[in-house]
């Protein structure tokens, strides 16, 4: 069993128990340098601490004795969420000591922490601030009486919320070689946990694509992933199924630990043109959902956000607190609302702009030459046709007529964008339209619109009468959540 608990609240926890009401605003280094000095000397907490710190140390003894009753093997890592610098894992050896579950003999805190790195920001940091962390002696004697292992979790949500599908998967990319390279420089065993979603935005997929698209190193005989409840009745459901899932994610691991693959050489020719591409994408990504006036208003028009708002999708309230429009959602009803409306543009939004410019800057013979002999490109690019698929712009418009006027050329500036994409897409792929080389899915695709259509007229005039009535009435909002789950049903995908 993992524990995940938020960064912010073991500072916060910190501040109040060394009494420094300050804590929060000292520069990161500062405090990594005065939580190292703490936990040479030991200290304790010099003030009481609240019902939140009380329930933090209480975590820490919680997972000890589950290990002692149960055996070791029944408490996995503690994970550091929003992970942003050193002194947030060493707060988690702080507090444990707090909590007084040292080891008697060796003196170290006996559980594994794992930082969760999710943004754009500390993907982009990892590998210096796992650095930073090695080279600290506490933690690097911490890591050395745990046998030198170290894992290390990837989220993909966060950074694909605030960048585009491109610029979110070059950024795990570039961050899983810079953990690679720290770890190899440092002489300890790495495992990189991939945090991922159910959909190709948020990283889902099978596991060999997963492996298959990882760089150089980074799967080294151990495979960890989250596999999202929407996706385990696929995946496991079936004992033949499970089977399969499994002796396919054995093989990939397999061939990856034994080198069958592309080596860094191949792989660094093309990486100039995915950076390209990320490049390009976000910024016309972030134009649109962060910069463009009232695109937070066309949001919540033409999706059904206030109705999932209201429902308990995942373990965590909808929206952050402290923090105000597009920043305050949760990536799960972020792309959630956009998959039920039919615009799905976490997961295509940005690419053919991002493509456009790396051809135009690179050529379109390095594009070509990256997918015929990058396996990372070529499912980068296979996820994203996949998503243009499960867009549709034409029933999307029934969501469009739900926005005021003033705000309909965002629909124009979406169909623009698909447009583009899907001329690139299909000229890689040497192919008509989306999907040519894949019939079967192509059939299966258009085999479900005619039962997914007309619960999309329903939900979009179900959305028209429930919002006039001021989201009051209950039995549309009743109706409004059967057909939000007919809906993912149909498309088997939610957030």
């Amino acid at each position: 069993l993992d524990v995940r608990q938020n960064a912010e609240v073991h500072q916060q926890v910190i501040g109040e128990g060394l009494a420094d009401e300050h804590w929060l605003e000292r520069p990161r280094t500062e405090r990594a340098k005065l939580l190292a000095e703490a936990i040479a000397r030991d200290q304790g907490p010099v003030a009481g601490l609240g019902a939140i710190g009380r329930r933090s140390l209480a975590v820490f003894e919680a997972m000890i004795q589950c290990g002692s009753r149960y055996g070791r093997d029944a408490v996995g890592d503690y994970i550091v969420g929003d992970t942003a610098g050193p002194d947030d894992v060493l707060a988690v050896l702080l507090l444990a000591r707090w909590a007084d579950v040292t080891d008697k003999q060796t003196g170290q805190v006996p559980l594994d922490v794992a930082p969760l790195f999710e943004n754009y920001g500390a993907l982009k940091q990892c590998g210096d601030t796992l650095r930073a962390l090695i080279d600290t002696p506490e933690y690097a004697a911490h890591l050395a009486a745990r046998g030198g292992h170290q894992r290390v979790v990837i989220g993909y949500s966060e950074s694909n919320k605030e960048c585009g599908i491109a610029a979110s998967r070059y950024a795990v990319y570039r961050a899983q070689a810079a953990l690679v390279s720290a770890a190899a420089d440092a002489h300890f065993d790495l495992c990189i946990v991939h945090g991922r979603g159910g959909t190709a935005s948020r990283g889902g997929g099978p596991i060999e694509i997963l492996v298959q698209s990882s760089p150089p190193g980074a799967v080294r005989g151990q495979l960890r992933a989250t596999e999202q409840g929407e996706v385990v009745n696929n995946n496991y459901g079936l004992h033949s199924i499970a089977l399969r899932t499994f002796e396919q994610a054995f093989h990939s691991v397999l061939l990856a630990s034994a080198g069958r693959r592309e080596g860094p050489v191949v792989v660094e020719k093309h990486v100039d043109v995915m950076a390209a591409v990320a490049r390009a994408s976000r910024e016309r990504y972030r134009a649109l959902v962060y910069g463009a006036e009232g695109f937070l208003d066309y949001f919540r028009h033409v999706t059904p956000i206030d109705v999932i708002e209201r429902m308990q999708v995942g373990s965590r309230p909808a929206h952050r607190p402290g923090l105000v429009g597009i920043a305050a959602l949760r990536p799960v009803p972020w792309v959630f609302a956009w998959t039920q409306s039919r615009h799905s543009i976490p997961g295509w939004y940005g690419i053919g702009s991002g493509l456009e410019s790396a051809a135009k800057e690179l050529g379109a013979g390095r594009l070509a030459q990256a997918w015929a002999n990058w396996p990372y490109f070529q499912h980068f690019v296979d996820d994203v046709e996949m998503q243009l698929v499960r867009a549709d712009l034409g029933i999307a418009a029934l969501y469009d007529e739900l926005a005021p006027h003033e705000h309909r050329h965002f629909a124009e500036e979406l169909h623009r964008e698909h447009a583009l994409a899907v001329r690139w897409v299909t000229w890689l792929k040497g192919a008509i339209d989306l999907l040519d080389d894949e019939p079967r899915m192509q059939r299966s695709v258009m085999l479900r619109a005619p039962y997914l259509d007309p619960m999309h007229y329903m939900q979009a005039d179900l959305l028209r009468r429930w919002r006039a009535t001021g989201c009051s009435d209950e039995a549309l909002f009743q109706a409004l959540l059967v057909s939000i789950s007919g809906i993912a049903q149909g498309l088997q995908a939610t957030g």
